[in-house]
């Protein structure tokens, strides 16, 4: 279920090639093309090593399971591997194996990824196995059974972890009446409801040739690359995508408060409201808002303030999860249970604190350059560079992102950051949980 499986000689490789082969963002620019069943391929040709990544980005995640049913999508992506029609999934694991590749499946919200990294000499394997897994799942009773309840087992685990309790009960408040308001992998309940016949319909309905986005990255041309997809997917089946009816998720319009009582000695707390679609227009002057305030480790706002100055906490971050639909925006962090009225108070005062002025020319600059710099690290290998292609693909987002991304991160001015602030930063109307000692903690509502 979602295995990594993966030998030494592949791992060794994969770990030097960064220090051998330093990506420039201007290179990538990958070729483009639509099979006559209607697959996107992208190929991007890099010859520095024997190496191939091949990335199918399947359109369709757990924003798309059937009402109640939440968790399906993660159940269909983690079975794909547990056995086809003419492979076990014994048979699966020892094939990759025996050449030291991986091969990989995941759900997350808005698409599945399925992946296969080989070395050059074995890519057609590595095609066949792929394309096995996507195109004939065996999805029999057994692994189904052993499986979803591997995942509820799961499931009850994360309960005991006071990080996901709050995160999902946060995703509760601010998507109350959308999908994007379960986690991936479902509920207990949720999963328990699910049948192998909602697994097999929700692949014969979502698991279409034109709702893949393939890349192959690697030291493959594109002759040969094209080749391979028309030898291994050429037979795949086009067909008609489900409508996609699913509104934007509803903007939190007032404060919301969930506490949720567990004997701890620290509190557990999550703060924010709706956030931003990873193709607005503003996705970048809010990173660098956010870099300030809180997503730029130790010389973030939040960090300086409620960790250095205060003392309430060793770690807090703030996050924007840009997604298809607009995703959402919070701050984490844990402090000790009488200190979490005050360490609330403190976030909240940092929030209002970026709307109301303009940061400092050296915040700024800080945070341009770190984003800038460290931007190249984010596709210094053929499996990272073959994900943020597939979703550069996937956002409509043009492949001049690879090139524009630094020069769009620099034009960034104070006035775009305070802008975006007091637009998409909102410190009346939001949602708070408080997972601990709720009679200690007497948090304010």
């Amino acid at each position: 279920m979602n295995r990594w499986r993966s030998t030494g000689a592949l791992l060794f490789i994969t770990a030097v090639v960064s220090l051998t082969t330093p990506v420039q963002a201007a290179d990538i620019t990958p070729i483009k093309f639509t099979t006559p069943n209607g697959m996107t391929v992208l190929v991007l040709e890099q010859h520095f090593l024997p190496i191939v990544e091949i990335h199918a980005l399947v359109k369709a995640g757990s924003a798309y399971d059937p009402p109640d049913k939440a968790g399906v999508a993660n159940l269909v992506a983690s079975l794909l591997d547990e056995g086809t029609t003419s492979r076990s999934a014994k048979q699966l694991a020892e094939q990759i194996d025996f050449v030291g590749g991986s091969l990989e499946a995941k759900a997350g919200e808005d698409f599945t990824t399925a992946s296969a990294r080989i070395l050059k000499k074995d890519v057609d394997l590595g095609f066949t196995l792929l394309a096995d897994v996507l195109m004939h799942p065996a999805f029999s009773k057994h692994e189904f059974e052993r499986v979803r309840s591997q995942i509820q087992g799961e499931i009850a685990s994360d309960s005991d972890d006071p990080g996901h309790v709050a995160m999902k009960a946060f995703n509760q408040l601010v998507f109350h009446n959308h999908p994007y308001r379960w986690p991936a992998q479902g509920t207990e309940e949720t999963v328990g409801k699910i049948t192998l016949a909602d697994v097999q319909s929700f692949y014969a309905k979502e698991y279409l040739p034109n709702q893949v986005i393939l890349t192959i990255v690697g030291d493959l041309s594109v002759e040969q690359a094209t080749a391979l997809v028309q030898t291994h997917f050429g037979s795949w089946k086009k067909g008609t995508p489900q409508n996609r009816t699913t509104k934007k998720p509803a903007v939190v319009d007032k404060k919301s408060v969930q506490l949720i009582e567990k004997d701890l000695t620290q509190s557990t707390i999550v703060l924010g409201h709706g956030g931003i679609s990873r193709n607005n227009p503003d996705y970048y002057a809010i990173t660098v808002m956010n870099h300030i305030l809180g997503a730029g480790g130790f010389s973030s706002r939040l960090m300086d303030s409620i960790r250095d100055k205060q003392g309430l906490a060793y770690g807090i971050m703030s996050h924007y999860d840009a997604r298809m639909q607009p995703g959402s925006f919070w701050v984490n962090l844990q402090t000790r249970t009488e200190a979490t009225n005050q360490a609330i108070t403190g976030v909240l005062t940092e929030i209002k604190g970026i709307r109301d002025s303009p940061v400092s020319d050296q915040e700024l600059s800080e945070a341009k350059s770190f984003l800038v710099g460290s931007f190249p690290l984010r596709l210094d290998s053929t499996a990272k560079l073959a994900q943020v292609l597939a979703q550069v693909e996937y956002y409509g987002l043009g492949f001049e992102y690879f090139s524009q991304y630094p020069k769009w991160i620099e034009r960034v001015t104070k006035d775009d950051v305070q802008r975006v602030a007091r637009q998409y930063l909102d410190p009346q109307h939001y949602a708070l949980v408080v997972v601990g000692n709720v009679a200690k903690a007497k948090v304010r509502q």
